[in-house]
């Protein structure tokens, strides 16, 4: 399901989907319809949380779980039906047109004026941005922050190649950040049932769920939250990367704990923040290596992810739970021992039960919990080294 259904989406949508080759050709309908997905997206994955708390708190009848389906099926179609239902716009129209500059903008507001004196506003107007902008970049290289020279290859913000993003240090910041931070989300949702059921959880497709939920809306939160910092507070992006990441390191610590409603807390923490991960890292590797090779980028940064679920669960957690297993079925056996023959059948009948309580993966959270500060530090490094360049190179393509 996981192998065919991605594709068969894919497949099924892309004879909707309407390309966009410049801001003149965006729709004054698109701000809303997006809006109208998100809200719908929301809604769904309320409707969801809901039903499988409620199926956990009391029997639902057959009739019951297939009105919910034909409900959930209803909000699916939604986003869909809403494709047809955009008014069809005059192929003319669709001609991708020059951005709208701000001398036009200028011109509008001075058409009662004379042609004259309105070029030589826009081009005093335009002097004075130049010469502000000049004598920042001068204040910034006088102070040692940029060296104004020229170097081989692109700059940040402009297209690279593979190989030329991978000869730069801020990219191995980006792919260590997501294969230490990524890769031990990715393993606590491949080992949560386990979890849950060392736990003494009887429906552990709950916590599965609501991982998915979870990390569903850190994709919307994360993207949501990194617009407000770039836009409206002009940092760069990976600071947020930075708090999801220490975020995570608390999310690991509940799941290694036993206390009450400590499962819960966690697969919240650790699934927004995975989630977060997978909104900014694409995005921060567009913006500072371009998009002309953006599928080779996004196939390394899912590359690190899968090499750090190699390690942690393959190798960490589940040695460390086979350990833990064995040991206490060995425990189980002097048990037996002790108590007598008549007691030894039985526990040789569960020898082949799971691991229980919450030393099967406390190590591994707890490894896993440190191993989230580490791309922290990473982050927050390839923050101190980009900062000034963003305001430079990147900020500029996003205002």
């Amino acid at each position: 399901m996981v192998a065919v259904g991605p594709p068969m989406v894919v497949i099924t949508l892309m004879f909707i989907i309407r390309p966009v080759r410049g801001h003149k050709q965006v729709r004054p309908s698109d701000g809303s319809s997006f809006t109208l997905v998100y809200c719908v997206c929301l809604f769904l994955a309320t409707y969801l949380m809901a039903i499988m708390i409620l199926e956990d708190l009391v029997s639902m009848s057959h009739n019951l779980v297939t009105v919910f389906t034909l409900i959930l099926f209803v909000l699916l179609l939604i986003p869909i039906g809403l494709s047809f239902c955009e008014e069809p716009r005059d192929p003319a129209e669709e001609i991708f047109l020059p951005r709208l500059e701000q001398h036009e903008v200028v011109s509008n507001e001075f058409k009662n004026e004379k042609p004259e004196e309105v070029d030589s506003l826009v081009v005093s107007e335009g002097q004075k941005q130049n010469a502000q902008l000049q004598s920042e970049l001068f204040r910034a290289a006088a102070e040692g922050l940029v060296r104004v020279k020229k170097t081989k290859g692109p700059r940040r913000g402009e297209d690279f190649t593979l190989t030329k993003a991978l000869i730069r240090a801020d990219f191995w910041l980006i792919m260590f950040s997501l294969l230490l931070g990524g890769g031990s989300g990715l393993t606590v949702i491949d080992n949560l049932g386990q979890m849950s059921q060392s736990l003494g959880y009887a429906n552990p497709y709950i916590f599965v769920s609501m991982i998915c939920i979870w990390n569903f809306l850190g994709h919307i939160a994360g993207g949501y939250v990194s617009e407000i910092f770039v836009r409206d507070h002009a940092h760069p992006r990976p600071i947020v990367i930075v708090m999801a990441q220490l975020v995570m390191v608390v999310g690991h610590v509940f799941l290694a704990m036993e206390w009450p409603g400590a499962l819960y807390i966690g697969t919240l923490l650790v699934g927004l923040c995975y989630g977060a991960h997978w909104a900014i890292m694409p995005a921060t590797v567009s913006k500072l290596f371009g998009l002309k090779k953006f599928d080779a980028f996004y196939n390394f940064l899912s590359l690190a992810n899968l090499t750090g679920t190699l390690i942690f669960s393959s190798v960490i957690a589940s040695s460390i739970y086979d350990y833990e297993e064995e040991k206490q079925v060995r425990q189980h056996r002097i048990k037996s021992h002790i108590l007598g023959s008549i007691l030894s059948g039985m526990f040789a009948r569960d020898e082949s039960r799971k691991c229980e309580g919450s030393i099967c993966f406390f190590l591994s959270s707890m490894i896993m919990s440190g191993s989230c500060i580490i791309p922290a530090v990473l982050s927050m490094v390839l923050v101190i080294l980009n900062y000034h360049k963003f305001y430079i190179f990147i900020l500029p393509t996003l205002l």
